[in-house]
C-alpha cells in the first residue's frame, strides 16, 4: 500500500491521501437523553456549528498525522461552503472545491452526555452529479492512496483509480450490506470500513460477503466502545477483534470517532504498518478523537504512536 504506482511520472510531489468528496458543516445539538422525547419544545444547551463531515474529517485527521492530503469535493457558494474553506485551510488541508448549484451538505447531530450521537443528513447533491475527469486525474496520478466518500459522484472515478493501480479505501457507515447504494463502494475498494450497527448481527456475515464478492484486502467493522473487528482475505473467516483504546480524557462527543479510526489505520498502512497493527492505530485516533465536541480533538503522530501500540 505504500508503493507508489509506476505509472505515476509528474514532477509535483505526491499526495500521500486524496480524499473525494464528503464535506461539509455539522450543527451540533447536546441533549439529555436519545431518543429526545416528543415534545413542543425541548431545551438544550449551546447550538454549535462545526464543518467537517466524512471526507473534511479524514481530510484533517491525516493531516494532523502528518501525511500530505489533498481533499476534491463540491461545496455551494454559501455561507457553510466558507466555513468549510476556511476549516480545510486553517488545517493544512489542500482543498480544490467545485461549486455545486445545490449547496454545501449539511447535517444536524444530536448527541447525549454519553457522547452518543443521532444524525440527520442532508446529502442534496443531484443525482446526476459529477466530477469532471480533467479536474480529478492529474490528482489520481499523484496519490498513494485514495479515500472515497460514499456521495454518488465518487463512485464514478473507479474505472480510472484501477486502471493506474491507485489503492482505495472507503467507509459505508452504516450499511446494512443490502442497500444498493453501499455495494459498488464495497465491492471495488482495497479497504473497506463499515459500523458494526448497521447490519447488527449480521456484520461478520456482510464481512465476509465484501471479500468475497470484492476485491478488498480487509475489511474493517467499527463497533465504537465495543472495539472493531478485521477481517482479511488471509486471516481466516472470522472476524478478529481489535480492543478499544481507553480514551485520555473524558468522552464528550463521538462524532468523527469513526473518521479518526480510518486516519489511524492509513497512518499505519502508509508507514508500512500491517492490517492488524493499523487497526489498532485506528481504534488510538478513535478514541481520541471522543474527548473533543464536534470532530476537533485530533491526534497527532507522538500522540498516537505512544499508546502503547
Amino acid at each position: 500500500m505504500s508503493q507508489q504506482p509506476q505509472d505515476q511520472q509528474t514532477d509535483h510531489p505526491p499526495h500521500d491521501v486524496l480524499v473525494i468528496g464528503g464535506s461539509g458543516v455539522d450543527t451540533v445539538v447536546r441533549v439529555d437523553s436519545l431518543p429526545v422525547p416528543l415534545a413542543d419544545s425541548v431545551g438544550v444547551g449551546p447550538i454549535r456549528e462545526s464543518p467537517g463531515h466524512t471526507g473534511g474529517n479524514v481530510a484533517l485527521g491525516c493531516r494532523a498525522l502528518g501525511l500530505s492530503v489533498t481533499l476534491l469535493d463540491y461545496i455551494g457558494d454559501d455561507w457553510p461552503g466558507r466555513q468549510v474553506r476556511e476549516r480545510l485551510t486553517a488545517g493544512g488541508v489542500d482543498f480544490e472545491a467545485l461549486i455545486s448549484p445545490a449547496g454545501t451538505r449539511r447535517a444536524v447531530n444530536l448527541v447525549d452526555p454519553a457522547g452518543r450521537r443521532m444524525s440527520f443528513y442532508d446529502a442534496r447533491d443531484p443525482g446526476e452529479l459529477r466530477m469532471p475527469r480533467e479536474v480529478y486525474l492529474p490528482h489520481l496520478r499523484r496519490a498513494r492512496h485514495v479515500h472515497l466518500s460514499i456521495v454518488n459522484f465518487a463512485r464514478f472515478l473507479y474505472d480510472d483509480i484501477e486502471e493506474l493501480g491507485v489503492p482505495v479505501s472507503t467507509d459505508l457507515h452504516d450499511w446494512d450490506g443490502l442497500a444498493d447504494h453501499h455495494r459498488e463502494f464495497a465491492l471495488r475498494s482495497d479497504v473497506v470500513f463499515l459500523s458494526a450497527a448497521g447490519a447488527g448481527e449480521r456484520i461478520a456475515s456482510v464481512m465476509r460477503e465484501i471479500l468475497r464478492d470484492g476485491r478488498a484486502r480487509a475489511v474493517v467493522a467499527m463497533a465504537g466502545a465495543g472495539g472493531s473487528y478485521l477481517l482479511t482475505r488471509d486471516g481466516g473467516s472470522t472476524p478478529r477483534p481489535i480492543p478499544a483504546a481507553v480514551p485520555p480524557a473524558r468522552v464528550v462527543d463521538s462524532n468523527g470517532a469513526g473518521d479518526a479510526y480510518v486516519c489511524g489505520f492509513l497512518y499505519g498502512r502508509l508507514s508500512g504498518r500491517d492490517l492488524e497493527e493499523s487497526a489498532r492505530l485506528g481504534a488510538v485516533a478513535g478514541a481520541h478523537a471522543c474527548t473533543g465536541e464536534g470532530s476537533t480533538a485530533l491526534i497527532e503522530p507522538a500522540a498516537l504512536l505512544s499508546a502503547g501500540i
